[in-house]
């Protein structure tokens, strides 16, 4: 997308089995146009050392990020 023009690209994920399990959490980071971060396909495949490194390097090159959480009786 940034070949495109854009200027800021977020990438977006949730987590939750939905509203019969409990809450369901999404977040969105946006990382710079030049930052490629190797060994993402998907988490459930990292251990939790990769998982946890991962993290801080994402984290400490962001340039914003969120994270929202819904219970399951506001889904309801």
């Amino acid at each position: 997308m940034w070949a495109e023009g854009y200027r800021l690209v977020a990438g977006v994920d949730e987590a939750g089995r939905g509203a019969l399990a409990g809450p369901v959490v999404a977040a969105a980071i946006i990382l710079p146009a030049q930052h490629r971060v190797a060994h993402i396909v998907d988490s459930k495949c990292l251990s939790s050392a990769q998982r946890d490194y991962l993290f801080a390097q994402l984290l400490s090159e962001k340039i914003d990020c969120a994270v929202g959480v819904v219970p399951a009786d506001q889904i309801d």
